[in-house]
């Protein structure tokens, strides 16, 4: 009889998160604050296209900014 294969001790990557929290953070605030500024672009222009872009641009400011606030 032969005895059966031991996994390896150290699994590798499949451990490590592939975000951290604090990337993940910003990530859905900056999500959370475009989907806001994009509706209510929408609610007052009626424009679809000027909506997505304005979030589009919230989404990004956002980011930056709230890289710069949240410290390491």
């Amino acid at each position: 009889m032969s005895t059966p294969p031991t996994p390896p001790s150290d699994p590798g990557p499949a451990n490590e998160a592939l975000l951290s929290q604090r990337t993940a953070l910003i990530l859905l605030m900056a999500a959370f604050f475009s989907t806001v500024v994009g509706v209510l672009t929408l609610l007052s222009t009626g424009g679809t296209a000027g909506a997505l872009l304005a979030g589009l641009a919230a989404f990004g400011g956002c980011t930056i900014g709230l890289h710069s606030l949240i410290g390491r």
